[in-house]
């Protein structure tokens, strides 16, 4: 019989505590974020659990427990001597709307909705398959509604001018092609900023397309127009000045197709922008990649199964630089810059070329 370390055990156990109090932790963060009670907090003096209650429209009985699982989980701190709770702005900066990008109960958030997948995960696991994107319409709405922020606070002003001349090339005017361009956040938010340059999206999902389109005329966008269209199937030559891809290539089925159809529908001095995930296609290279867990956890979730649901490659959401310039250099791709935007610790800016722009 193996003589066992006791000491590493003991280390384990602690690691397994804090993993298990964590999860928790995620559910309770998640309900906070979904019933806005960090949102009245952050609005608010040291208040009980009644007043917390009353300002969120909410049961204080339920209040009071959660409240009570937020102080042991160090994010809220309470007061005994008044009975008061408060959420310190420092915590808030990372917990409400208000954080925008850097709001972490959105990714707590997404904790639970995945969890729904899990027993059909499970048979995955024992049968193979994967699980459709019609499972996970609350996940998917809650990534649009991330996306959306981070889009718009760094798109325009940080993201393109990772191109030099290219925010010059689109407010001259050129045809730009997004592919799998979800809710249509950043083409409108281009097509609005660019208004001389002609944009196309195109979609998977139809619901997607729909809200994508309906943002377009509410906001009298009259050079931006959404398709629903399989991109694997995408049959265009020399049609595109610029294809952008945020997020998108390693969800899809068939990636390698996927590409070479980016390269032929680009013009010959065209310009491929893919934003995809800062990791590496090691796993031992991302032991110290600060949400691999994360990461790795959605892509087994969701964009792995996706792929594989629809009998893909499963490439996942951490397939990695190296596999991201192997497969770019097999569509035809011969210059490939690699970009980041300070502050940015999850995405990759891949600038692919065929030829010089």
């Amino acid at each position: 019989m193996t003589q066992l370390d006791q000491e590493k055990v003991g280390r384990f156990a602690e690691r397994m505590t804090d993993i298990v109090n964590g999860g928790a932790l995620s559910l309770m963060i998640s309900i906070g974020y979904e019933t806005g009670l960090f949102e009245a907090m952050a609005k608010s003096a040291p208040a009980s659990s009644e007043k917390i209650a009353s300002d969120a429209g909410l049961n204080e009985r339920y209040v009071r427990e959660w409240l009570d699982t937020m102080v042991t989980g160090r994010i809220i701190d309470y007061s005994p001597e008044s009975g008061t709770y408060v959420l310190p702005p420092e915590h808030a900066a990372l917990l409400t709307l208000a954080s925008g990008p850097d709001n972490m109960a959105v990714l707590a958030h997404s904790v639970p909705l995945l969890a729904r997948v899990q027993q059909d995960i499970v048979e995955c696991f024992r049968k193979g398959g994967g699980v459709c994107y019609d499972q996970f319409p609350e996940f998917m709405a809650l990534w649009a509604e991330l996306n959306e922020k981070i889009f718009e606070q760094t798109l325009i002003s940080k993201v393109i001018p990772l191109v030099p001349g290219l925010p010059e090339r689109l407010t001259e005017g050129i045809d730009v092609l997004e592919i799998g361009c979800g809710e249509g956040h950043s083409l409108n938010l281009l097509a609005g900023a660019y208004p001389s340059s002609r944009f196309r999206g195109c979609e998977f999902r139809s619901t997607a397309v729909e809200e994508a389109t309906t943002k377009a005329k509410s906001l009298g966008s009259n050079n931006v127009e959404f398709e629903h269209k399989d991109i694997s199937k995408l049959n265009e030559s020399s049609a595109y000045d610029l294809i952008l891809a945020f997020d998108v290539i390693h969800d899809q089925a068939h990636p390698r197709i996927v590409l070479k159809n980016v390269a032929n529908a680009l013009r010959p001095e065209g310009l491929f922008f893919m934003m995809d995930v800062q990791a590496s296609s090691d796993v031992h290279e991302n032991l110290e990649h600060p949400m691999a867990p994360f990461l790795y956890t959605t892509s087994t979730m969701h964009c792995m199964t996706v792929s594989l649901a629809l009998d893909g490659e499963g490439l996942g959401t951490m397939w990695g630089e190296r596999q991201a310039r192997e497969l770019l250099a097999e569509a035809g791709f011969r210059d490939v810059t690699l970009k980041h935007v300070e502050g940015d610790i999850f995405n990759n800016f891949y600038i692919a070329r065929k030829g010089e722009i």
